[in-house]
């Protein structure tokens, strides 16, 4: 009777020890991210995709509320109960947390190898030395049009500006749609839309941009004045009260097939797709003139970075470099139509609309926007002073060139570029 029970607790002890066992060697990684909207292609794509070829770890992606996601991680942080991954912010709020030992650096990270610095500058400390987060994606300007709207009056895809604003004229002309849908109420737009969706092509994207944080060259100088004043010929062609119109406003004024172009942002592929029901193409920021050199905001919009103090680094490594995989990319892309992969493969995209904005990158230069690296930092902030002269401008309030002499004015009350 004694060895039976003996024998019974060793078994048992023997089953507990290899059940343990097991428990050690599997590691759950919990992803803290502001994106609740795609939770599902999370839980139904991406982590199932990963932990097929990882069984050892299991993966809990769980979000904030994008209004409180900030506050909520950084709480987290400082108490030390933040999940393993961080969902990285673009550029000054990303670096912030680096900053404060809140994001490892991931420059050695197998994978990192597979994004150009361009596709990195969002999540890289302003002297390059230290990568704190592994890019997921970007979304690309341009503009998209109702291509039975271009069919019906016989329109050609612009591609220079000539043709763009002779298209603009002709549609005008007809009467029968708005030329563009944007308006000024909400200022962004104007910014985000306009002056950043064509301003590359006349400072030269990633060559202006640079040269103006270096302090070579200035608001004021012509290539960063024109965009403004293409931008004051646009009031002709937004419609009637265009300055009262809001953003979702001017997103229905297209989908119901009354404007005829509708200067975008590439976030607008899904939502456009369930809306409008007719036929929709899209063009890149027509450059100056024919055989100009092109160039597209192409910018970065998310990332995933490590918390140091994850007990779970090994695997979270792991799964980062999952993240900079090419199969990562072609599933997420895929899933969200219009926002991009940045890593340096090429993703096939499935949606036509998303796929013509891709392509985009195979002939013109990528930039990102002028005012998110560095030079929002001050007060005031050149981005939201962006918004609101380029609203101004549109509205015929303030000349091109008083709007950039006061965005130059007011950069240098607070920036001087580093020597």
């Amino acid at each position: 009777m004694k060895n039976n029970a003996l024998t019974t607790l060793l078994m048992a002890s023997s089953i507990l020890g290899t059940a343990g066992l097991a428990v050690a060697q599997d590691k759950t990684i919990t992803i803290e991210s502001w994106r609740n909207d795609d939770l599902a292609i999370w839980q139904e794509k991406l982590i199932p995709a990963f932990e097929a070829k990882n069984p050892g770890i299991k993966v809990v992606f769980a979000p904030s509320a994008p209004t409180e996601y900030n506050a909520a991680l950084n709480a987290k942080l400082d108490a030390g109960s933040a999940g393993d991954l961080i969902t990285c912010r673009p550029f000054d709020a990303s670096l912030e947390l680096y900053n404060k030992g809140h994001l490892a650096n991931l420059a050695d990270l197998p994978g990192m190898e597979n994004f150009s610095d361009v596709a990195k500058s969002a999540w890289t400390t302003d002297d390059g030395s230290a990568d704190f987060c592994v890019p997921m994606a970007s979304v690309i300007h341009g503009f998209i049009y109702n291509a039975d709207a271009f069919e019906q009056l016989g329109i050609a895809v612009p591609a220079t500006e000539e043709e763009f604003f002779a298209a603009l004229e002709k549609i005008k002309a007809d009467g029968t749609f708005i030329p563009m849908a944007m308006g000024t109420k909400d200022l962004w737009e104007a910014a985000t839309m306009g002056y950043q969706n064509i301003g590359p092509n006349y400072w030269k994207g990633e060559e202006g941009r640079l040269a103006l944080i270096k302090g070579e060259q200035k608001l004021t100088d012509p290539q960063w004045v024109e965009p403004f004043a293409a931008l004051a010929k646009w009031k002709d062609y937004l419609g009637d009260g265009f300055e009262a119109q809001s953003y979702p406003d001017s997103q229905n004024l297209f989908t119901l097939g009354r404007a005829a172009i509708y200067p975008a942002g590439s976030w607008e592929i899904s939502v456009f797709n369930t809306q409008a029901d007719f036929k929709m193409g899209a063009f890149p920021p027509p450059v100056k003139n024919a055989g100009d050199e092109c160039y597209i905001s192409d910018h970065n919009d998310i990332a995933i970075g490590l918390n140091p103090k994850s007990p779970n680094a090994d695997a979270a490594k792991a799964f980062l470099s999952w993240v900079a995989s090419p199969e990562f990319a072609t599933i997420y892309a895929n899933a969200l139509p219009g926002f991009f992969s940045l890593s340096s493969t090429p993703v096939k995209m499935e949606d036509p609309l998303a796929q013509e904005f891709v392509s985009w990158r195979d002939k013109c230069k990528s930039t990102i926007r002028s005012t998110y690296q560095i030079l929002s930092r001050g007060t005031p902030n050149l981005e939201n002073e962006t918004w609101v002269k380029s609203a101004n401008v549109i509205n015929g309030t303030e000349t091109p060139e008083a709007a950039a002499k006061a965005l130059q004015d007011g950069l240098d009350s607070w920036y001087k570029p580093a020597k």
